[in-house]
């Protein structure tokens, strides 16, 4: 009786440890992603743009990355100096 339940721990654990090793694997992250032959700046169609920002001119594009890099996504000047 004692040798079963050992063997049944040891199953268990067993059981346990590749559950666990198998949910440290990672698989190839092979996509290529969403491949277009247009500009960036080109536009997408959408209604839903930036006020300023027209399709197609690559200047306002930069303008508008600029901008947002620097006002939007840039903690430093979003904080406050106490």
């Amino acid at each position: 009786m004692m040798k079963m339940a050992q063997r049944t721990w040891g199953l268990a654990a067993a059981a346990v440890a590749l559950t666990a090793l198998a949910a440290c694997g990672e698989k190839p992250q092979t996509g290529a992603g969403i491949r277009s032959d247009a500009a960036p700046y080109a536009g997408t169609g959408s209604s839903f743009t930036q006020p300023g920002w027209k399709a197609g001119d690559k200047a306002s594009w930069e303008a508008q990355l600029k901008a947002r890099q620097q006002y939007g996504q840039n903690e430093y000047s979003r904080t406050t100096a106490k």
